[in-house]
């Protein structure tokens, strides 16, 4: 929980610059949850409001990876840069080691992030699976993209 930092010019649009000049509140944050809800999240829970370039996040969810999995899916927007994250996990049977965050700078690729992580190349893909569904190939990422880096415990 807290504020996460974001690289505000990186991500997905969710409107055009017109768009986003006439959009209301109402509608940019209904834009915001469907953004999320196209990755298939668990989202009954958890409610998203966009105030300037900050997305708050509150509610409750079942698992820290589907908590992760909506804060990256909230913070990766273009205008974005930064997600009040207020979620709770609804149950912890043993306590889940705190998640590390890696911002993609030019020239990174999913083995180039896992070797310096991990220390090992071929350990890409435990990265491209915590980050799935807004991964879809572990070959796109972007520069300014955040992605969750989960322990090997």
């Amino acid at each position: 929980m807290g504020l996460l930092s974001f690289v505000k010019d990186a991500g997905a649009k969710l409107f055009g610059k017109e768009e986003e000049k006439t959009a209301s509140d109402k509608e940019k944050n209904d834009a915001l949850i469907n953004h999320i809800n196209r990755f298939n999240l668990r989202t009954e829970g958890v409610n998203a409001i966009l105030r300037g370039s900050t997305v708050i996040l509150e509610g409750k969810v079942d698992t820290l990876q589907e908590k992760n999995r909506i804060v990256m899916a909230a913070g990766n927007i273009k205008g974005i840069d930064a997600v009040d994250d207020r979620v709770l996990v609804e149950e912890q049977i043993e306590k889940e080691p705190e998640t590390q965050f890696y911002t993609v700078v030019s020239g990174d690729y999913l083995s180039k992030i896992a070797k310096k992580v991990y220390g090992n190349a071929n350990k890409y893909n435990i990265i491209f699976e915590a980050n799935r569904p807004m991964l879809e190939d572990p070959d796109k990422i972007y520069p300014g993209q955040v992605l969750v880096i989960p322990s090997l415990d």
